[in-house]
């Protein structure tokens, strides 16, 4: 069936309006990943290879003109690939051209999923190609194409570095088990971070300190973003965000509004946080691993915590959508960008989490801090508290989307 866009509830498109408008993208994919907020970000974890089969793309299969046309048209977000900042060349993507013949046509075009959805939907609905081969959409948003049918299956034998590589916990995702549609692009932790200056040295370490130490009341900042903030509130109370009920939900929304009505939490907020944090006017929030690594360069006073309950990780995901004219081709760029040079170099430059095993000793040869930075290649320690957002139905997130809304005050 196909989800109406236009029809959406208001609960969501509130959600829409702050996603727009509460900072996260205005400074481009590196400043921040995901552009809505998430679904599902690992799904179950397994030790499981990646199978071959799957279902066919509702939208049918693509007449694919990759053998005769040596071209794939890839959209991406804002500044989220490595670029060399003297020629504005990029290496990559030179690379792949070079080894393959294949040239890429390259726009940085998405800014919002919900925005990129309403300007792909026509043709998707309609069995019409896009104009683009691979585009890179959040976890939540993946899972949408994939449900409508509006992604093309993956062909193995395309993606032979790609089934090799990727990192074990990222191969069976609910929203897309087996990674028959998708491949991960790059990935976001959302963690406890704290000002230790401003926190007189005293250590922040979990959701329920942010929520209850009165030494942090009016100090205190959580995100817009739904599924990143409850997410975090529902590990917390020893919940999986991967797998709860909407008592559970409820229970999470009470627990977070107590902190409101007590002052304990100052506002909500996108990734504005940041200058905050780091001048000490909230001592503790919920925020963003990819921008903590940026802030920690001219504020040492700032430290991050992954709480001994979890955090939440989310990707954003390499898709082929339906009808695409050059698959193909597609399919051998996500092959490429899972060579541990080829991740070690986009890894080096955006900053976020890679999926592919193996980058650590190829981002080494580049960066060695950035290799031992556990923002961006967690430890099996770290990867082992990492958890996803499950997938909501329809109804489940216009009611959701209501009782957060009303929590923040938006």
């Amino acid at each position: 069936m196909t989800e109406q866009y236009e029809t959406l509830s208001e609960p969501v498109r509130k959600a829409m309006r702050r996603s727009l408008t509460s900072g996260r993208g205005m400074l481009g994919r590196r400043t921040f990943l995901g552009a809505a907020g998430a679904v599902a970000g690992m799904g179950a974890l397994s030790a499981c290879g990646i199978p071959p089969a799957g279902k066919e793309s509702e939208g049918g299969k693509s007449s694919d003109a990759s053998d005769k046309e040596k071209v794939v048209n890839f959209s991406n977000w804002p500044l989220y690939i490595d670029v060399d900042e003297k020629t504005k060349r990029r290496p990559s993507l030179e690379a792949f051209t070079k080894r393959t013949g294949i040239k890429v046509k390259y726009k940085q075009d998405i800014n919002d999923n919900n925005e990129f959805f309403g300007k792909v939907k026509p043709q998707l609905a309609a069995g019409q190609d896009t104009g683009r081969d691979l585009i890179c959409l959040t976890d939540w948003m993946a899972a949408r194409l994939i449900r409508l049918g509006w992604a093309e299956k993956l062909d193995p034998a395309n993606l032979r570095n790609a089934y090799a590589n990727l990192e074990q916990h990222h191969r069976n995702p609910g929203w897309d088990p087996g990674r028959t549609y998708s491949y991960p692009w790059a990935g976001v932790m959302t963690v406890v971070a704290y000002n230790k200056k401003a926190t007189k040295g005293k250590k922040i370490e979990s959701v329920e300190q942010l929520l209850e130490d009165k030494s942090l009341r009016g100090r205190v900042t959580m995100l817009t973003e739904m599924r990143d903030t409850m997410g975090m509130v529902l590990l917390d109370m020893g919940k999986k965000p991967e797998d709860f009920t909407a008592d559970d939900f409820a229970a999470a929304i009470a627990k977070v509004q107590k902190a409101v009505d007590n002052k304990q939490i100052r506002k909500f907020t996108g990734n504005e946080y940041g200058q905050e944090l780091a001048n000490g006017d909230i001592a503790a929030c919920v925020a963003w691993a990819g921008d903590l690594i940026q802030l920690q360069v001219d504020s040492p006073d700032i430290e991050f915590v992954i709480p001994d309950a979890g955090f939440i990780l989310a990707n954003d995901n390499l898709m082929v959508p339906a009808k695409a004219r050059h698959k193909k081709n597609a399919e051998l760029l996500i092959d490429h960008y899972y060579r541990p040079d080829m991740a070690a170099e986009l890894a080096a430059y955006v900053t976020y989490v890679s999926p592919v095993a193996g980058v650590k000793e190829e981002l080494a040869k580049i960066d060695k801090d950035l290799a031992n930075n556990p923002l961006i290649i967690p430890d099996a320690k770290m990867s082992a508290k990492a958890h996803g957002f499950r997938a909501l139905s329809a109804k489940e997130e216009t009611a959701f989307e209501e009782k957060f809304s009303k929590l923040i005050g938006a």
